[in-house]
């Protein structure tokens, strides 16, 4: 029986080249498995019939826009997930679930190998083996890149050799990878950090300079999960949707970092994320709201930690999952209405509202109706500096005895 392989299938030059590559290289037969993310560009039917026409023996595409907002960019959302404190996880949270759908292929195919573009520099390379190995322990994996020395101008050659049915003349300057939660934008004259990104860097966001008139927003969540828009009901990914078109028209959501990777190099990174950084700072403020102190302190350790997990293709380890559940339990009172308004750049929040709230207007007033004690001060100020106060004193006896 012929062996088989599940190849990560994007309809690009370099995956539609690598269906024959692999081909050649293995002996092995190729299914191709493309997974919408909400990536946009060609319906999935016309991508599938490519991967036919390429030479894939079966080509299976899967819808997975739901599934990716409801599984994997709601938790990054609970998890408030900023890498550095700046990267929205856009690519890392979408890795696992076009593993879990390369995997169900494999499955189905009889496949023994899993093959990804990715190339050895990257962090993409970790996130797809260390999933598919932990989702499918008795699968290999190859990278065509990596691994079989495909190039991009070996890959031209081979599209323009056998007739392959893609473009091949076209390059984009630059190395872009895009879902619903955002879009990455590398290499090219990006790699020199001394250069400031170009206007055709970005697609997402319009120019915050010349931003519209300020477009005000309210957003409702419930447990944590955006639920309606100005009182319309949405899906997740209706919301993450909504926020991309109104926030990114106003420029909201636009990164340029220098970032550790996990293969230990630095790396120059432009982003696109004005729904995920619109929707992170409206969860933020909901959980300054409903979330206790010391609680809400832990978690923001909780939340890093989960974070590099996830950028560190974790997603299915043990202690990730441990954490999901810690995540879960805050957001239980995380309910209420944020109003925003977004505008040059920025998702500024403006008002706050739950019926799970822990401010409360008589404690924290000034004015009439206060019913804070302010008689427990004195004693609760006394108590709290005691052992500041008994190490001051015995390092100032000690000094004046030497």
């Amino acid at each position: 029986m012929t062996e088989r392989v599940v190849l990560a299938y994007s309809g690009g030059l370099d995956t539609s080249v690598a269906i024959g590559w692999i081909g050649e290289a293995t002996g092995a037969e190729v299914i191709a498995c493309a997974v919408d993310v909400g990536q946009g560009g060609e319906d999935l039917e016309s991508i599938r019939q490519r991967a036919l026409d390429c030479g894939a023996v079966e080509a299976v595409v899967a819808d997975a826009r739901d599934e990716f907002a409801n599984e994997y960019c709601m938790p990054a959302l609970k998890a408030n997930g900023l890498y550095m404190d700046s990267y929205p996880l856009v690519s890392a949270v979408s890795r696992p679930v076009i593993v879990k759908h390369l995997v169900d292929a494999a499955k189905a195919f009889g496949a023994t190998t899993v093959a990804h573009g990715c190339t050895g520099k990257g962090n993409d390379q970790v996130r797809f083996e260390v999933g598919i190995q932990t989702l499918g322990p008795d699968l290999k994996c190859i990278a065509p890149v990596r691994d079989l020395a495909l190039t991009r101008e070996k890959a031209i050659d081979y599209a323009e050799r056998n007739d392959l049915p893609i473009a091949t003349t076209k390059k984009n300057p630059f190395s872009i990878d895009q879902n619903v939660w955002g879009r990455a934008i590398e290499t090219g004259f990006l790699e020199n950090i001394w250069n400031g990104p170009t206007k055709d860097v970005y697609d997402y966001t319009d120019d915050p300079a010349f931003s519209p008139a300020p477009d005000e927003v309210v957003l409702s969540f419930e447990q944590g999960i955006p639920v309606a828009i100005d009182g319309r009901p949405v899906t997740p990914l209706e919301a993450i949707q909504e926020m991309n078109r109104r926030a990114g028209a106003q420029g909201v959501g636009r990164i340029d970092i220098v970032e550790d990777r996990l293969v230990g190099i630095k790396s120059r990174e432009i982003y696109e994320a004005p729904g995920a950084m619109a929707l992170i700072a409206a969860h933020q403020e909901l959980e300054n709201v409903t979330i206790e102190r010391e609680q809400a302190r832990f978690k923001k350790t909780v939340g890093q930690r989960w974070t590099e997990l996830v950028y560190d293709g974790q997603w299915f380890s043990p202690l990730k999952k441990s954490l999901d559940v810690f995540l879960d339990d805050t957001q239980r009172y995380a309910n209420g209405d944020i109003r925003m308004t977004l505008h040059a750049g920025k998702a500024t929040v403006t008002g706050r509202r739950s019926d799970t709230s822990l401010y409360d207007f008589n404690l924290a007033t000034y004015d009439e109706g206060d019913s804070f004690d302010q008689s427990q001060a004195r004693g609760f100020i006394e108590l709290f500096g005691m052992s500041s106060k008994v190490a001051s004193a015995r390092d100032q006896r000690l000094a004046a005895g030497s």
